[in-house]
């Protein structure tokens, strides 16, 4: 029997998030082209909106913005498209922006994300291997198959123990 999602699960606290996205900020810190800062914080929504608070705070990034990309219903994805754009004034090519995410699944939004701005420097918390290519920077892998479950995914109950009954 295959396994459920949750049964290949990586289950993230909000403390542990907060942690890995400043490791997050603490690895892009002096890499921007603009003597190593940034000009701008794009997060990529919903996910990549904690973690770009956090980037953003720790690395005094005060541009920050949002683009929009619906490639999920529930948990199965669909054909990636943009539903909202950041200022492309401010942003351009993607020339010393930082595209912010939670996680890299298959690559597919960071592709339609990468079209928009191609010269950003793309960053995730989390990412999976088939999309790793799409993705510059980022602070800890996991297998294809596993399941993330992000702090605003989850509530507080019991849950059967993996083997055996109690």
């Amino acid at each position: 029997m295959d396994k459920l999602p949750h049964e290949k699960g990586f289950h993230v606290s909000w403390d542990q998030l907060h942690r890995d996205a400043r490791a997050l900020a603490w690895r892009l810190d002096g890499h921007g082209p603009d003597d190593g800062a940034w000009k701008a914080v794009v997060a990529i929504t919903r996910g990549g909106m904690a973690p770009a608070m956090i980037v953003a705070r720790e690395l005094d990034i005060r541009h920050v913005d949002t683009i929009s990309v619906k490639s999920y219903n529930h948990q199965t994805q669909s054909e990636p498209k943009v539903i909202k754009s950041p200022d492309m004034d401010l942003v351009g090519d993607g020339t010393g922006v930082l595209i912010i995410d939670d996680l890299v699944d298959t690559g597919r939004t960071l592709e339609v994300v990468r079209a928009h701005m191609p010269k950003a420097h793309v960053a995730t918390v989390y990412a999976k291997p088939q999309g790793r290519g799409q993705v510059d920077s980022f602070i800890t892998e996991v297998s294809q198959d596993t399941w993330i479950f992000f702090p605003w995914d989850m509530a507080l109950q019991y849950v059967q123990p993996y083997r055996g009954t109690d």
